[in-house]
């Protein structure tokens, strides 16, 4: 078997391949609450062969969304909206992951068919906050949080990942990649606090141990966690690999399983070398220099290539999105061009490929 197609356990669950969906927005909540749109998009891509499927960046708090449009978890009946979607996700194989979120200064956007890129909503918009009070380019500027605030914050992931728990959700993730709340604290162009959250590493990485520690606390021993970091913010004097590699180390003895390795997003000046498999060796640095795994993200599009990724020892798993949005059925065409052969839906079973198709199936 393929090392892509082959099994990851992290903890006490199971995925049943190393081909995962991203968190992907979609914008298509009300008040935080999910409908159909999302039962069906995520559901498809379990259907589709997808060993881990993670929901998209989900709010801890209402002021936490990117968009007035984004999922949130942060009441009990935006749990009980989850409920439905994570059970179904397990139905078809796949393991349900949730992905808790805050988006700082980059929140309170319009959602991207409502107007020309990210901008502030001229309905429904709220007062931002963040580590200071530094606007992203010509957005409103966030209000500082105070260590109140932060502690607000902290809580409010802890209380999320409860909520998550008992919707069914088997992985949870930090989100402190792409200049959302938790990297804005971590880098230097975003962070000139001078209390116990900023200068040092120490100080900006504080925020993200405390919400890590608080969600390890509550969250069951035997369900993994995640965390998703940008390597490098793709510009000087910004956040950096080597920070990205210290960092993890202290998230693994913290109770982190995996860190999820992506880039960029912070600041607006970023120059990011966009290419196939561009994050990849972020990626392959933190495993090599954190001893925990990886997943790799980023123009991974091909099968070969993703096989490549892992063979190599580059990551432990890849993450899909645009690639899985072109084709819900990546990872069972996947298998057809690695030559493994992997259960089908049964529903669907007729269109199996013969070359990989059981004698029942044809």
């Amino acid at each position: 078997m393929s090392r892509l197609l082959s099994p990851l356990t992290l903890r006490g669950t199971t995925m049943r391949n190393r081909a995962w969906v991203a968190p992907m927005c979609q914008y298509s909540s009300v008040d935080g609450r999910l409908g159909d749109w999302h039962l069906a998009h995520l559901g498809g891509l379990a259907r589709g062969g997808a060993g881990l499927v993670i929901s998209e960046a989900t709010a801890v708090l209402p002021e936490g969304r990117i968009s007035p449009q984004d999922a949130g978890i942060w009441n009990g009946e935006q749990a009980g909206d989850w409920q439905r979607i994570t059970a179904f996700v397990a139905a078809q194989g796949a393991v349900p992951g949730i992905q808790l979120a805050h988006a700082g200064r980059k929140a309170s956007t319009q959602r991207p068919w409502d107007g020309s890129g990210y901008v502030r909503p001229a309905e429904g918009g709220w007062q931002t906050v963040a580590p200071s009070p530094l606007a992203h380019g010509d957005w409103p500027a966030p209000r500082e949080l105070s260590e109140a605030g932060i502690a607000e914050v902290v809580r409010a992931f802890a209380d999320a990942a409860v909520r998550a728990d008992g919707a069914g959700f088997e992985v949870a993730e930090v989100h402190a990649a792409h200049g959302y709340l938790l990297h804005q604290f971590l880098s230097p162009l975003t962070n000139v606090r001078t209390d116990g959250y900023g200068g040092d590493l120490a100080g900006r990485s504080r925020a993200l141990r405390e919400v890590v520690a608080a969600v390890r606390a509550v969250w069951p021993d035997r369900k993994p966690l995640l965390v998703r970091l940008s390597a490098t913010d793709w510009a000087d004097g910004g956040w950096s690999v080597e920070e990205t590699v210290e960092v993890s180390r202290g998230l693994r003895e913290l109770g982190v399983d995996l860190v999820d390795v992506s880039s960029g997003g912070n600041v607006p000046q970023q120059q990011i070398a966009v290419g196939p498999g561009y994050q990849v060796p972020f990626a392959q640095a933190v495993r090599e220099g954190s001893g925990l795994p990886t997943a790799a993200v980023g123009l991974i599009t091909e099968p070969a290539q993703a096989e490549q990724v892992l063979a190599d020892g580059s990551a432990d798993a890849v993450l899909l999105a645009r690639a899985l949005l072109r084709d819900p059925h990546w990872v069972l065409r996947a298998a057809g061009e690695l030559g493994d052969d992997v259960p089908w839906p049964v529903q669907y079973a007729r269109a199996r490929p013969r070359a990989t198709a059981t004698a029942g199936s044809r």
